[in-house]
């Protein structure tokens, strides 16, 4: 199960068996200024995956806020998430979330990414 609405989306599992894995996830984020990669998007996670309560942040900048599932996903996994898990799995309220991100920090496809953050893909 996953609901979006602009600035939050809560994704959610239930385990089936006992061997099966499960999450309740939000992740909130905001236009920020970072002191020194300036604009970007502060992201926020929280919530448990499975019984291990998970809360993080990360920040990335504008030319690479559409990276937020790949480092969701990471911090997810960190907290047992298995490795062939992806935030980014639930199509739908992903591109929303990605098309909100792009909608707040005023991105239009061709805009240049900085080269110093291209060796971070």
């Amino acid at each position: 199960m996953a609901t979006f609405e602009p600035g939050h989306l809560h994704i959610e599992r239930h385990a089936l068996t006992k061997d099966d894995y499960g999450y309740n996830l939000h992740i909130e984020y905001a236009v920020s200024q970072d002191p020194k990669e300036g604009e970007g998007m502060l992201f926020k996670m929280h919530g448990t995956v499975g019984d291990k309560a998970l809360k993080e942040e990360f920040f990335l900048p504008k030319d690479q806020a559409f990276d937020f599932a790949r480092h969701a996903t990471r911090i997810a996994q960190k907290y047992g998430m298995p490795k062939e898990a992806s935030i980014g799995s639930i199509h739908k309220e992903y591109d929303a979330m990605f098309e909100d991100v792009r909608a707040q920090l005023h991105v239009k496809s061709g805009d240049p990414v900085k080269p110093e953050h291209l060796d971070r893909i």
